[in-house]
């Protein structure tokens, strides 16, 4: 039986939800649900991403959204799929060029407008974080815990330590990672999801409203994932015996410049895997 709604997961579901002007409603609800900030965003213009130079990780993995509110607030909204070698210093990276694009020309005070980075994963990329957090609330401290600066806020979400069910859900945010979680297996709308906002992202979401085209590109992002995931959870499942996961070390492999062959000697994983890995994580 076919689903009745998209994955959002995939780079055509997340930009589907959240990437278009005819949805901006849908991220505006959740990012004011999720950022601490104190006056909640009213609107948002959605800013391309030539813009900003390379903001994308990799295009079978993610669909990166970069937008900037009335006040001037500055948004990169990002779907991480797949574990990736250096992650936390791609997140801090890509947030210097909103804040490098700020720059005036002529004399400048130097003053800034927020930025805020947040990133959806579907990995629990803290080893060290076994808790049941799944939220990751990041800003710059001093020695004394103290804010230093509040305008460079990083929220990472570990999607897969989030496992409320229905009767467990506790705020708005709750619903809204509830919502994205188990879209692709919902075959009507759940009683607790019948607001205004759901309703709308229900009625996004239903394949039976796209068009011919809009199918076909659909299709073809949710094969592009269920790929891409095959492809990791193969490479883990062949290094399992080893307690290793081999799809990071093969990453860090291939970042280090090592032939395919030598790889496959080092990590006793099929030619073919690595070849398949390769395409997904080049850089």
């Amino acid at each position: 039986m076919k689903a009745k709604y998209i994955n959002p997961f995939t780079d055509y579901g997340f930009k589907k939800l959240f990437g278009e002007e005819a949805s901006k409603k849908l991220l505006i609800s959740f990012l004011n649900d999720l950022l601490p900030i104190r006056d909640k965003i009213i609107n948002l213009k959605f800013k391309k991403n030539e813009q900003q130079g390379d903001i994308v990780i990799s295009r079978k993995a993610v669909y990166d959204i970069f937008c900037e509110d009335e006040k001037g607030s500055q948004f990169i909204v990002e779907m991480q799929n797949a574990k990736q070698l250096y992650f936390k210093d791609r997140a801090i990276y890509y947030s210097t060029f909103p804040i490098r694009d700020q720059a005036q020309k002529g004399d400048w005070d130097f003053k800034l407008e927020a930025v805020y980075c947040v990133g959806l994963l579907g990995f629990e990329f803290e080893k060290e974080n076994l808790g049941k957090e799944y939220i990751n609330n990041v800003q710059l401290k001093n020695q004394n815990n103290k804010i230093f600066y509040d305008k460079l806020t990083f929220i990472f979400i570990e999607l897969p330590k989030y496992n409320k069910k229905e009767s467990e859900l506790e705020t708005h945010f709750d619903k809204w990672l509830y919502f994205l979680k188990n879209l692709e297996s919902f075959d009507k709308i759940p009683d607790i999801l019948k607001e205004d906002i759901f309703e709308e992202a229900f009625k996004v979401a239903e394949i039976a409203n796209f068009t011919p085209e809009e199918i076909s590109e659909y299709e073809e992002s949710l094969k592009i994932y269920r790929d891409n995931i095959n492809v990791i959870e193969t490479a883990k499942e062949e290094g399992r015996e080893e307690g290793v996961d081999y799809t990071i070390q093969i990453i860090k492999y291939l970042k280090e410049n090592k032939n395919i062959d030598e790889i496959v000697k080092l990590t006793n994983v099929k030619f073919e895997k690595v070849k398949e890995l390769e395409k997904l994580f080049k850089y």
